[in-house]
């Protein structure tokens, strides 16, 4: 398969469509997470549908002081790793062609989850993003677009912005792709030394540590529930090895099943970055959260449903940001 690279809309809108048109959109310097979701659209796709890359840099989504200039431009290679992952066009569009006329004056606002998280630390990024989102599903017209899970809050911007706009297209989240190490594959990852990388394996290390806690306290929770409330129930709790619920089996054998903590698990991730925040050279937590996915809002304690523990930190000039999902009121956890 030969990907063709187009310039312009009108081009993209000249070709000749058949099945379904799958989008993924990237500002570029693509790697293998980047090629998952490539792979993925060439599935859903099928063989008589046509999946399209685009690569823009969206200066909107970048504020004061954040690394645009220095954001890599990579367009050759990008282009071998789309086409052999499967892409049928490569849409690299110019500053102009996004933009004619200079910047927009209308914008999408991201709302009160845009100002939470990612959004108080970056001020402005959402509605930058989503209204390049905006335009660039009206400049590819696609039925379906993937973005990946590691951008957590905005793959949940997109999908609001779809619903409460009524764009006609289905959103499709893929699941973040990460390194043998744990690290979550980013185009960023390349400004690290050897040094400032092995701090930032803290992020998906604390992460990890996170969903132990919340798979032991579900195992708990799932146990007490086929066990009555005796001593037996208390030692059987034990002998499962939550070296907390270990330490006093008397409280486990009146603990009330239900969901486990939220604080708890914020706890075990938090012990993690603490320990990375004395490293040489040091982790600069911007925040640990576990939230609410419609919102981004934090969870309480008797929450159950869908959830997202994300953490977002630097390490030297590097800013990295990591997230896994997890169930509560079920036994286990995403991963």
């Amino acid at each position: 398969m030969t990907t063709t690279l187009l310039r312009t809309a009108d081009e993209l809108h000249a070709r000749t469509r058949a099945g379904r048109r799958v989008v993924v959109m990237t500002m570029g310097a693509l790697h293998e997470g980047h090629a998952t979701l490539v792979r993925t659209a060439r599935e859903l796709a099928g063989p008589d549908g046509e999946v399209v890359v685009t690569v823009f840099v969206n200066p909107l989504q970048f504020g004061k002081g954040e690394d645009l200039d220095r954001y890599p431009r990579t367009l050759d290679a990008d282009l071998k790793i789309a086409e052999q992952a499967g892409a049928d066009v490569v849409f690299a569009p110019s500053v102009d062609e996004v933009y004619p006329g200079g910047e927009p004056q209308v914008r999408v606002s991201a709302g009160p989850m845009g100002e939470r998280l990612e959004g108080a630390v970056r001020p402005g990024h959402f509605d930058g993003m989503l209204t390049v989102v905006a335009k660039l599903l009206h400049l590819t017209r696609p039925d379906t677009a993937l973005f990946g899970q590691k951008d957590a809050q905005q793959l949940a911007l997109i999908r609001r912005m779809v619903r409460d706009l009524n764009f006609g297209t289905d959103i499709v989240g893929v699941p973040t792709v990460r390194e043998a190490d744990g690290l979550a594959l980013s185009s960023r990852n390349r400004y690290l030394s050897p040094q400032e990388r092995r701090t930032a394996l803290a992020l998906s290390q604390a992460l990890f540590a996170g969903r132990d806690r919340h798979a032991a306290q579900e195992a708990l929770r799932a146990r007490a529930l086929e066990v009555p409330a005796t001593r037996a129930r208390a030692e059987a709790l034990s002998a499962i090895g939550e070296s907390r619920a270990a330490a006093d089996a008397h409280a486990v054998a009146k603990a009330v099943p239900g969901p486990g903590g939220p604080a708890s698990i914020r706890a075990a991730a938090r012990l993690v970055l603490d320990d990375a925040a004395r490293l040489d050279p040091p982790l600069a937590l911007d925040y640990l959260a576990l939230v609410d996915p419609s919102d981004f809002t934090d969870v309480d304690e008797d929450f159950t449903g869908e959830a997202v523990l994300a953490v977002a930190a630097r390490v030297g000039t590097t800013r990295l940001i990591d997230n896994i999902p997890l169930a509560f009121g079920t036994l286990g956890a995403a991963s």
